[in-house]
């Protein structure tokens, strides 16, 4: 006999419509589209139901998705307690996106990708208030009201002659696995026994979370105006993106040698990054600096590869809204968006879990390593 299911989304991140729930096996729903935006993908909904009931699940608007091929090859998220994700086997079919599933426990949670919620980006910023060389230098308030902060992370005084590295992610909120990454890479920064070396020749300057309108919102790409923060670098207003507003003017005050802007992909099953090649700006000397950036990521960490990615832009063709081209036109300086999989790394499968918080956080960890090694070459 099946037991009537409850589905919810009423929690940070949520996004979920449902069609109809009558029949657990055959529970019909719908992604919601960002507040004020036409974009949607992202998914992460609670069901409480009973262990070993049979439940069968379709997103009915799967094929009105902003990225609607991203669904082949992909599988569905689940935990029971949210600290630990499975990949639960999902099929693309008539425009549908549908997964079988009989949890072990009453209460399951499904998503797009691990959720990286408030609470947890709350502990995150804990941590990094607790460390002595770590300070807020400025916030701003977004359109609903939260705070970004950025934080500068240091030893000793800062001078001409000390890099400043900047790193950025989640300026689209359901490309969760930013923040992941962000917490891998702050607290290995933080506990690294040669961090002194590291430190000695920068200054990091960094955000966790650009856009917290659009992730407890649980919106795709979005802020609250519905602006889609990695297009407006070029033209920031304090009405629809104060969030850039407040980092582009930091940067013009500090300056930048090293720019990194942490994203995910959810198309590509492979771990990537995208340069500056299209600025008019670019050099044999940001090339060559791309070329060994990559050449050292892939023999750090083999979750990167260089083969797959974004097409290059042509020369002086580069969309300067974007972050990445508008920071490493401004500045002069080696700009890269790094990519993660929302599916798995093709290369390095992992049928269990896929692409993951801990492979992000690791990435993170990777890349800090890569930093510290780049560092003289930077100017």
């Amino acid at each position: 006999m099946n037991t009537a299911v409850s589905i919810a989304s009423d929690f940070d991140g949520g996004n979920i419509v449902v069609k109809d729930a009558n029949h657990p096996e055959e529970i019909r729903l719908e992604i919601r589209r960002d507040i004020a935006a036409d974009y949607f993908q992202w998914f992460y909904f609670s069901v409480n139901t009973q262990a070993g009931q049979q439940l069968g699940f379709s997103l009915d608007n799967a094929e009105k998705a902003s990225y609607s091929d991203a669904w082949d090859g992909y599988n569905v998220v689940a935990s029971y307690d949210r600290e630990s994700w499975f990949r639960v086997p999902a099929e693309y079919k008539d425009g549908k996106l549908i997964w079988q599933h009989m949890p072990e426990q009453d209460q399951v949670y499904y998503s797009y990708f691990a959720p990286y919620d408030k609470a947890r980006h709350q502990q995150l910023l804990s941590f990094i208030d607790e460390h002595d060389r770590c300070e807020q230098i400025d916030r701003c308030t977004t359109v609903d009201g939260h705070s970004v902060e950025l934080f500068k992370f240091s030893a000793g005084e800062s001078s001409a002659q000390k890099r400043k590295l900047w790193l950025i992610a989640r300026q689209h909120p359901g490309e969760t696995m930013a923040e992941w990454f962000m917490e891998g890479l702050l607290k290995k920064l933080f506990t690294l026994p040669n961090s002194e070396a590291l430190l000695a020749g920068a200054d990091i300057y960094f955000v966790v979370n650009m856009n917290p309108d659009g992730s407890w919102a649980g919106n795709l790409r979005t802020n609250g105006a519905g602006t889609d923060l990695n297009r407006a670098w070029q033209d920031p207003s304090e009405e629809s993106s104060p969030e850039v507003l407040m980092v582009r003017n930091a940067m013009d005050k500090i300056g930048v040698d090293m720019f990194l802007d942490i994203h995910g992909d959810e198309e590509l099953p492979y771990v990537f990054t995208a340069g500056c090649e299209g600025n008019p700006g670019y050099s044999l000397r940001l090339q060559e600096l791309e070329e060994r950036f990559r050449r050292r990521y892939q023999e750090i960490n083999p979750d990167f590869q260089s083969v797959y990615g974004y097409d290059k832009d042509e020369p002086g063709k580069a969309d300067l809204r974007i972050a990445c081209n508008q920071v490493g036109q401004r500045f002069d300086c080696l700009a890269f968006t790094i990519e993660m999989p929302f599916k798995d790394n093709a290369n390095i499968p992992d049928p269990q879990e896929g692409w993951s918080p801990e492979r992000s956080k690791k990435l993170g960890v990777s890349t800090l390593e890569l930093m510290a090694e780049l560092l003289p070459d930077l100017r």
